[in-house]
């Protein structure tokens, strides 16, 4: 028979003591976790209160979506219909399948990209689509924001038409100033061109010669000569050495198409106007074929000592090129011999380019006025003082600065643009 169980031991006074106290204690923890409740609903409460105001009382358009494109919030600008529909039912609907692929886009690169749309009312918009980033860094969703275009559409016609005389007068003068740096060039492309061209020329005539002799052997052969006639005749037309030069002859030919491609090439990307998206590059590159280009057509005994490490930044090569160009050349005039130095290096989240001359360097009254259009130290006819001004404003438009630095001998010039984020 199994033994019965011992009865249990009666609490003491110190077991319930312990006991309450636990109780106490969970219930402050309560009390403590509703009102951190409370205050958290209160500041919910506010919040959604302060952002109901705002997107009642903005004039432009603002949207936020979920990730699979449906509205969540909208201004009151939009009209509270569009909450709970696809984005996309907001828009005219030749311009639902461009705003899709935009958002899908946004998606990919978590970058805020802008585009041009109507909505259904017709009414232009000009909408950017910024992505909403949850906790993990993913996107969840889409913020739009739109300005109505009709407005101010309107003010800058009447402004256009007003200034279309300045306006054309301004392109002219851009476009003179890079044909006037392009045409300083063509002496030097033409004698660059020239080299390679001639070797082609040459090695394709002593392939015409190999094949000359070639062809007057095969014709023996094929007439039924000796063997030891085709000998003599081998030897007479020195085939054995001919058969080394053909090689020599096509490797040579093929060297000098080559360099006439790597100069085409140049040529393209310096005579790009670099309008269209602004890209990724390489700085080091860029400024490489610029100050090449000016060099080449260079009769005057000016060396180029660069130090050029490899640092992307972002822009339109095309205009920056010239920037570069404008420099080299203007050290270049500032001198009749000497050694230009170039270097660039990473300072503070800028790409600083230096281009640095030899030459009696700008003195202090002008350096205020360096930077002005149509300011220029050149006698007239050899400049249109728009390089230096022109420059200026390209590297502004990149979001850098062109700035003139304080040296002990000639001019230094300090083209800064801002790092590539990788």
């Amino acid at each position: 028979m199994a033994e019965p169980f011992p009865p249990p031991s009666p609490f003491t006074d110190d077991a319930w003591v312990e006991v309450l106290s636990a109780v106490d204690r969970t219930y402050a923890d309560l009390v403590g976790y509703q009102e951190q409740l409370e205050r958290q609903n209160a500041e919910l409460l506010e919040m959604r209160t302060f952002l109901t105001a705002i997107l009642g009382s903005v004039s432009d358009i603002l949207i936020v979506a979920d990730k699979q494109g449906v509205v969540a919030e909208v201004s009151r600008s939009l009209g509270q219909e569009a909450r709970g529909r696809a984005v996309a039912e907001a828009f005219a609907p030749e311009d639902r399948a461009l705003l899709m692929a935009l958002m899908q886009k946004v998606r990919d690169s978590r970058r805020t990209h802008a585009v041009e749309v109507r909505l259904t009312s017709g009414e232009p918009l000009d909408l950017s689509i910024a992505p909403r980033l949850n906790d993990m860094g993913r996107v969840d969703g889409f913020v739009l924001t739109g300005r109505p275009l009709g407005a101010l559409r309107r003010a800058y016609a009447d402004l256009s038409q007003s200034h279309d005389a300045l306006k054309q007068a301004q392109a002219q003068l851009v476009r003179n100033e890079k044909l006037a740096s392009l045409g300083r060039l063509l002496a030097g492309v033409a004698h660059e061109l020239n080299n390679p061209i001639s070797f082609v020329y040459a090695n394709a005539h002593a392939l015409e010669r190999y094949a000359t002799k070639f062809e007057t052997y095969f014709a023996r052969v094929q007439e039924g000569a000796s063997r030891d006639e085709l000998i003599a005749l081998r030897a007479s037309l020195k085939l054995d050495r001919e058969v080394q030069n053909l090689r020599e002859a096509i490797r040579g030919a093929k060297d000098g198409a080559e360099r006439v491609r790597d100069i085409v090439e140049d040529l393209r990307r310096l005579s790009s106007d670099g309008t269209g998206e602004s890209v990724a590059f390489d700085l080091a590159e860029v400024a490489r074929i610029a100050a090449s280009w000016v060099l080449r057509g260079m009769k005057r005994p000016v060396e180029l000592q660069a130090d050029l490490a490899p640092l992307m930044v972002r822009g339109r090569p095309g205009h920056v090129q010239q920037v570069v160009m404008n420099l080299v050349q203007n050290a270049v005039d500032a001198m009749e011999a000497g050694v230009i130095r170039m270097g660039l290096a990473p300072e503070g989240g800028m790409a600083v380019l230096t281009v640095e001359d030899q030459g009696p360097g700008v003195p202090e009254a002008l350096r205020a006025a360096i930077f002005d259009p149509f300011f220029t130290t050149k006698p007239v006819g050899r400049g249109t003082g728009l390089g230096l001004s022109i420059s200026h404003k390209i590297a502004e438009e990149h979001g850098g600065s062109l700035t003139l630095a304080d040296s002990q001998q000639g001019a230094v010039f300090r083209l800064a643009l801002p790092l590539e984020t990788p």
